[in-house]
């Protein structure tokens, strides 16, 4: 399984160095990845249905619990196979679709990535590594969404994205970390068995709201829903991708791989039911007033990731059936429509169904394969959307029995908004008399239409087969999700009762509101008079205030002055420490333990005191610079005297060398001080008498501390264990401390290369004045 997360990683990075041979008849490679990866896990698919789990574990960080550990198992699978099998038919689409593009082969580096990075979130059986490749989600799509990089709006529309799902993405490590340190292990499998441990915790609240807007803001949930009709500026396959079948159902992947660890409980229930209800609503209300096919479909695909949050929360058996049944219907007719969108827009250069009509005499092929998407998504029999549909009404009316009336009205009315909302993106641009001004129009090269027809295909044959995927894939997935046995049975015939005439009245009701109620572009002006209370409106104002806070701060805080700097750290660092000490009270000194000072001592402080007068009277920078160094030397000696003979050196090294390169620094610089207003001089003199004093009395304080060897032991003992050093010192900051003299070095760098470019500058006298 880490090879299939590797092949994309691999082949993206490939693309940089031979992006240009991808530009030609080597494009014809990239599509058969995913269907490699495909066809390895569609070979998986007998042995998860027998009940074996695939685990494959590979040791990375074992020491903070961080490892590649990856599982199959029915929820995993069944989302592997959309990524890998739609992913594979967006290729073949794609390829025709951006054929001559200047970025023609950094899209598909973007589109490997992602691929890899979905895999990697479904795969993962460590909460760690799942956000890794979580964020790995966000940062490729935003490359994805932002790909038409000339445009404002696309860049824009990139940003919001990244902004809404990386916030998530900060909640939800939270969230994660919680989780891990509660049950004290990161490996999701082994979480099930913590499940009563978890939810009886006082911290249990907290957990759920932070998994939970990690995953709303993935799934495009209330209120974080805009982004995703934003999104709609990328090109149309990676809408297709991204936001019918993969990204957006990570969200909904999270929701139901932790039902079984944090679910069964009011509140994970009421969270998920409260916010995917009302997301499914508002998203299928406002789908109706949108004109531009692509919003249709946004705002459509947003009520879908409601329908299917709003079952996880209500949990129940059927509940559970319907929400795996369901991924695969929405993924199959959804992406389906976004390409016969793309189709749309690629061969008349316009989405505005107002204007769309007549297509099928030109397109016929492509009419096909959007009536049967429709057809599945308003859930006419004999189409697996029909099965969905029914199990969706099941698993509400066999809910609590106070409840049924109202959470199957909310959910008839919302599948009333989506069936037409499916004809109106299928259908409407395809009946009626063709326009004049799209006589030209002609089907596409043969990559782009075949996809969704074989998608829409699928769709039929689930319908009128459904025990085939069921028994070999939804029904594993069911499983997963509920942690148990769910006895998934599908079939396309349940006899006449209250759920097939619940299904007869929701496509009567639609079709009559795709006839009666056409959408305008005056009515969605009037629909936007809303937008100064949406959430939409509400995060751009606090990204504005934001925005403004962020420029105050920086302008008093880091106004590129240096002195400023090093005023305010120290400053910072009197208070924390001055306050330390006064909760410790009053110091002790024991004069009589004190060593005697001898003459050596006082004869290299007088010399360390009369070079400090020099260097804050002297107006010579060369002076000021020599005494500092004669600052460092004295120090020398005092390592010297007091058996420090490894400090000594280390300090007259780098004293040596900090004076050689302050001179050559200040070389160029005016050779004398020009020394600011006096009371500058006196603000900072008290601030550094300060430090100085309070720098005294932790030494005094620590003086009189018990003395204990536990730490220092540790390390004399391990060293050579653990590190195979001799150098106690070495194995500390290289071992033992890695981390930190890692990003210590790496520090360094940045700073030396800030120095090198400095140094190397040119400018020109316009910009120096």
């Amino acid at each position: 399984m880490l090879f299939t997360v590797l092949t994309g990683l691999i082949t993206s990075s490939l693309l940089v160095p031979f992006g240009k041979l991808i530009k030609t008849k080597w494009s014809i490679v990239l599509p058969f990845i995913p269907v490699i990866l495909f066809l390895f896990y569609l070979w998986h698919v007998p042995v998860i249905a027998n009940g074996t789990n695939v685990i494959q574990h590979l040791t990375w960080v074992p020491s903070l619990g961080v490892n590649f550990d990856f599982r199959l198992d029915g929820l995993s699978l069944l989302f592997a196979l959309l990524i890998t099998g739609i992913g594979a038919g967006i290729f073949f689409y794609a390829r025709s679709y951006l054929k001559g593009h200047i970025y023609f082969d950094r899209f598909f580096a973007y589109l490997l990535l992602f691929m890899s990075a979905m895999l990697g979130v479904v795969l993962s059986d460590n909460i760690l590594t799942l956000f890794v490749f979580w964020e790995l989600t966000s940062i490729s799509s935003f490359f994805l969404i932002g790909f038409n990089n000339d445009s404002k709006a696309s860049r824009n529309s990139a940003l919001m994205a990244l902004s809404i799902t990386g916030m998530g993405g900060f909640f939800l490590l939270a969230g994660l970390i919680l989780v891990g340190n509660i049950a004290g292990t990161f490996v999701i499998s082994e979480l099930f068995a913590y499940h009563d441990q978890l939810v009886s915790h006082p911290l249990y609240p907290l957990i759920v709201g932070l998994i939970c807007i990690g995953a709303f803001t993935k799934s495009a949930q209330f209120p974080f829903h805009f982004w995703l009709p934003g999104a709609m500026k990328a090109p149309t396959p990676v809408s297709a991708y991204l936001h019918s079948a993969t990204m957006v159902k990570a969200g909904i992947y999270l929701l139901a791989r932790f039902t079984p660890i944090l679910g069964d409980t009011e509140l994970w229930k009421i969270t998920l039911m409260v916010v995917g209800g009302f997301t499914m609503i508002f998203a299928a209300v406002h789908s109706l007033f949108r004109t531009d096919l692509k919003g249709i479909l946004a705002y459509s695909t947003v009520s879908a990731l409601g329908i299917l949050t709003f079952l996880l929360g209500i949990g129940t058996t059927d509940a559970i059936i319907a929400v795996s049944v369901f991924i695969l219907v929405h993924a199959l007719y959804k992406a389906t429509l976004f390409m016969v969108t793309g189709i749309i827009d690629h061969e008349t250069h316009t989405r505005d169904i107002t204007k769309l009509k007549g297509l099928r005499k030109v397109m016929m092929p492509v009419f096909i394969a959007a009536l049967l998407a429709a057809l599945s998504s308003a859930g006419v029999p004999s189409t697996f959307g029909f099965i969905g549909k029914d199990l969706i009404y099941e698993a509400t009316l066999n809910f609590r029995e106070s409840w049924t009336i109202w959470l199957t009205a909310l959910a008839v009315l919302t599948n009333i908004g989506l069936v037409t909302a499916g004809f109106r993106a299928g259908i409407k641009p395809f009946s009626g008399k063709l326009p004049e001004m799209f006589q030209e129009a002609s089907l596409p090269n043969h990559s782009m239409w075949i996809p969704p027809l074989i998608l829409a295909v699928l769709g039929i044959l689930f319908g009128l087969f459904p025990g085939v995927v069921g028994n070999y894939v939804t029904h594993q997935t069911a499983d997963a999700i509920a942690g148990g046995e769910t006895d998934m049975h599908l079939q396309l015939w349940h006899g006449f009762n209250t759920v097939l005439t619940l299904s007869g009245a929701t496509l009567a009701a639609g079709i009559a509101l795709y006839f009666a109620n056409n959408p305008t572009e005056e009515k969605l002006l009037a629909l936007e008079r809303f937008n100064i209370i949406s959430s939409q409106h509400l995060f751009r104002q606090l990204g504005k205030g934001i925005r403004r806070a962020s420029s105050w701060y920086t302008n008093k805080i880091h106004n590129g002055y240096l002195r400023s700097y090093h005023f305010k750290i120290i400053l910072f660092a009197e208070l924390l420490l001055g306050y330390k000490l006064w909760l410790g009270g009053p110091i002790q000194i024991d004069y009589a333990n004190l060593t005697p000072l001898s003459w050596y001592e006082f004869g290299i402080v007088a010399i360390l005191m009369g070079a400090l007068y020099i260097i804050v009277t002297t107006k010579s920078r060369l002076t000021a610079v020599v005494s500092t160094s004669v600052i460092g030397y004295c120090l020398c000696l005092m390592f010297v005297f007091y058996s420090a003979p490894d400090l000594a050196m280390t300090q007259f090294t780098i004293d040596t060398l900090t004076t050689v390169l302050f001179v050559l620094v200040l070389y160029k610089l005016p050779p004398f001080i020009n020394f600011m207003n006096r009371g500058v001089v006196i603000r900072d003199a008290v601030v550094a008498l300060g430090f100085g004093i309070i720098i005294s009395m932790i030494v005094l304080r620590v003086l009189y501390e018990p003395v204990t060897t536990d730490i220092s032991d540790f390390y004399g003992e391990n060293a050579y264990i653990l590190a195979k050093g001799k150098n106690v010192v070495n194995v500390i900051l290289v071992d033992f401390r890695g981390l930190d003299t890692m990003f210590e070095t790496v520090v360094l760098a940045v700073a030396a290369l800030g120095v090198y470019s400095l140094i190397k500058l040119r400018l020109k006298s316009s910009e120096k004045e």
